[in-house]
């Protein structure tokens, strides 16, 4: 029997939820091995491993004699924009609809790169009379598709990095003569300590940039970003207006950076859109 476009889709979709599966596998216990996978999973042990070398491949583990272990992540490491797309999906899909709630029709904001951030893209793709700032080819690819006439897109323009991020001297240049009502950033790290971070030192240049223009920061990071720290500093804590994050952020997390921030929101990736959060969030905009 032929497979047809519909087959081909549910195949990409099962494996994505098996990558899921088995990433938060990994995170949680460190160490995994192929047999166990199989068994959680119901697939041979070969679908495992093909698994394990399309994930190792991607950075988001480790592929071992058996099984797979976590990356020793650096202050340093930049996954790239697909290894990165890859990650808590759920919980992205879930901040990037929170973020949207809050984006006033009529406004001009800023996005900066990343693949929370570029999920938001495609929730405010409806909202009227637009103006959007950014440094992210992926965000800028989503908005133009939507064709609007009454949406304006500047892309920054720069050097592209492996998060698909355009960043230095012409980013930042451009950058400093805007006045924003908003700025949506993703981040690689937020800690009480560092703040909100990235291992890439020109990004870092360039969401600063991104901070300078705006009075209103709103940052979008799941639970897995707390208490990393990348190599340099965007902002600090008490810099950002709202962080939305998601309900995997322990409860610990969340009293220290209510502690710093005016509005920490955590989105729960089985939201409804017509849940008291996201009430609550469109009457604050």
């Amino acid at each position: 029997m032929v497979k047809g476009p519909t087959d081909s889709i549910s195949a990409r979709v099962l494996a994505r939820q098996r990558h899921e599966v088995i990433v938060a596998e990994v995170r949680r216990r460190g160490a995994v091995r192929v047999s166990e996978l199989a068994t959680l999973l119901g697939v041979s042990d070969m679908t495992v491993r093909r698994d394990l070398d399309l994930l190792d491949d991607a950075g988001l583990l480790l592929k071992v004699h058996g099984g797979a272990t976590l990356r020793d992540e650096r202050t340093t490491d930049e996954p790239g924009f697909e290894a990165k797309s890859l990650r808590n999906m759920g919980e992205k899909h879930a901040i990037a609809m929170a973020a949207a709630a809050i984006v006033r029709p009529g406004g001009a904001i800023g996005i900066t790169a990343g693949t929370t951030t570029w999920q938001l893209a495609y929730h405010i793709v409806d909202i009227a009379d637009l103006t959007v700032v950014t440094n992210s080819v992926r965000v800028a690819e989503v908005l133009h598709q939507s064709q609007r006439p009454d949406r304006t897109v500047v892309l920054t323009g720069g050097i592209r990095t492996p998060s698909d991020a355009l960043v230095g001297p012409v980013a930042t240049g451009a950058l400093h003569s805007l006045h924003l009502d908003a700025v949506y950033m993703g981040v690689h790290g937020i800690s009480e300590r560092a703040g909100f971070s990235t291992p890439n030192l020109m990004e870092a240049e360039t969401n600063r940039a991104f901070v300078a223009a705006t009075d209103r920061l709103i940052v979008l990071a799941d639970h897995t970003k707390w208490n990393v720290t990348g190599l340099s500093s965007i902002a600090q804590l008490t810099d950002a207006e709202t962080l939305i994050t998601d309900t995997g952020i322990p409860a610990s997390a969340k009293a220290v950076l209510s502690e710093h921030i005016g509005h920490v929101v955590a989105a729960d990736p089985m939201f409804n859109d017509n849940d008291a959060t996201m009430t609550e969030l469109r009457r604050r905009a």
